[in-house]
């Protein structure tokens, strides 16, 4: 199973798949070049080269993958870097393109050339592929591979180029033994029937088996402040989205219109929500500081169900929002273990429908739901965005990936309250509509999986 601090993660946009796992891969590479011993007694500059493979070199230039590799390869990271910076870093190493990895030691990095993106070609592990390599002239001092596997996941490549049985490398928290481990929504739903716990009670459990809980109550309440933030920002900046589309931020005039609506709309709510989700995947094609939740291209659905619930059920406390984030990390855990979160995989039924699945399980859960009407929620999240395509137009995570994030908010709180209104008992387990996703995703044509060669983005052109 995951934890909450793998599931929900500060990054930046606009793809977690295409920005955050690529600069976590090339910082990656970063430190291992400077481990390595010999680079210091080379003649010359030994030259560093970067090849996107998959649908990473399809749509890596509208989701930015070039500039988070330059950045990973600074040694920055999606969590930590100031994204005020960024346009002086990338500018720094197109003035002068080297790669310092020390005092006295630098290799060459001469862009374009040095990132190539290797359209049509796949690298057998997944389509999200990578490969780094440093070289003097025909001899290859180091090269690895890695593969970017959905919501900043990253996986070092076995010796054949493949996956292997590993958990994400960069994560200590998947390698961790917990007192309630489950593999499937039928494991989990037994171990709380028998302890007699709630989900989020017993991934609770599980999260202090390794961390205090004051650690655990911090995550999630920087989680949600980041998350609010985030859709403050989306409400008050103005303009164009980056990119050839010039699309304008809707989020701002929106916020204005919803403000002087007068009262006595049964539909203002869902006005509110769609907002709320518009203003969060805004900023996410922006760039700017997000959370992954799972991804990034969902995550404008957890934080607009959640702020539903604030604004018209009852403020936010920090019991509610660990029952929420604890619910949903342990449904995201599922998705990612039986199936994918990665919309270049399955799809965007594994972004936007696993984040409408987790976020109907939560909200189920903080109105007072059975672990049984839970499951149902998710199951119904996931069920009604079976085969949802990922198509963005031009490579961008803007359409109609900011709309959909919108739908899939107003989605959850649906399946949440249908869920709510029935006894728990349904035909089709979560497990089953796992199952059936990665099924789907496994027979989904691979120009309908993030590489904008099928559907909107081919028949939207005048965009």
């Amino acid at each position: 199973m995951n934890s909450v601090f793998e599931i929900f993660k500060i990054g930046i946009g606009p793809s977690s798949s295409h920005t955050m796992g690529p600069m976590k891969a090339a910082k990656c590479f970063f430190e291992h070049l400077k481990t390595l011993n010999d680079l210091e007694s080379t003649d010359s500059h030994p030259a560093l080269l970067v090849e996107l493979f998959g649908s990473l070199a399809s749509t890596g230039l509208g989701h930015g993958t070039d500039k988070a590799i330059i950045l990973g390869l600074l040694g920055e990271d999606p969590e930590t870097i100031n994204v005020d910076t960024i346009d002086s870093l990338l500018k720094s190493v197109r003035i002068d393109p080297h790669i310092t990895l020390g005092d006295q030691t630098s290799v060459s990095f001469m862009l374009p050339d040095a990132i190539r993106f290797r359209k049509g070609k796949l690298l057998p592990g997944h389509s999200n592929g990578m490969r780094f390599s440093l070289s003097e002239g025909e001899h290859t001092l180091s090269e690895k591979i890695y593969y970017s596997v959905g919501g900043g996941f990253i996986v070092e490549a076995d010796a054949q180029g493949g996956i292997p049985q590993i958990q994400p490398i960069e994560s200590d928290e998947s390698q961790m033994s917990f007192p309630y481990a489950f593999t499937s929504a039928e494991e989990l739903l037994s171990l709380c029937t028998k302890y007699n716990l709630t989900i989020a009670r017993l991934c609770l459990e599980n999260e202090c088996s390794h961390h205090a809980a004051e650690k655990v109550n911090s995550h999630i309440q920087s989680i949600w402040e980041v998350m609010q933030k985030t859709i403050q920002r989306g409400c008050t900046t103005v303009g164009l989205l980056p990119g050839r589309l010039e699309v304008p931020r809707r989020a701002p005039m929106l916020f204005e219109q919803l403000n002087r609506r007068k009262l006595g709309d049964q539909l203002t709510a869902l006005d509110w929500v769609n907002l709320w989700a518009i203003a969060t995947n805004e900023e996410n094609a922006a760039g700017g500081k997000i959370i992954t939740a799972p991804t990034n291209g969902a995550a404008g659905i957890i934080p607009a169900v959640l702020s539903y619930y604030d604004r018209f059920h009852q403020p936010l406390e920090i019991g509610t929002l660990r029952e929420f984030f604890l619910t949903a990390t342990a449904i995201g855990s599922l998705y990612k273990r039986n199936a994918s979160i990665s919309g270049a995989e399955v799809g965007c039924q594994g972004e936007v429908g696993v984040a409408c699945s987790m976020a109907a399980a939560g909200l189920a859960a903080i109105m007072g739901g059975s672990i049984q009407q839970v499951e149902n929620a998710a199951e119904i999240g996931m069920e009604h965005n079976l085969g949802l395509t990922c198509d963005p137009i031009a490579g961008l995570v803007q359409i109609p990936c900011i709309e959909r994030n919108a739908m899939g908010a107003t989605k959850a709180i649906s399946a949440a309250r249908l869920a709510l209104q029935g006894t728990g008992s349904h035909k089709v387990s979560l497990d089953k509509v796992i199952a059936t996703m990665r099924r789907t995703g496994k027979d989904m044509k691979t120009k309908y999986k993030e590489t904008s060669r099928g559907g909107l983005a081919v028949n939207a052109v005048d965009c």
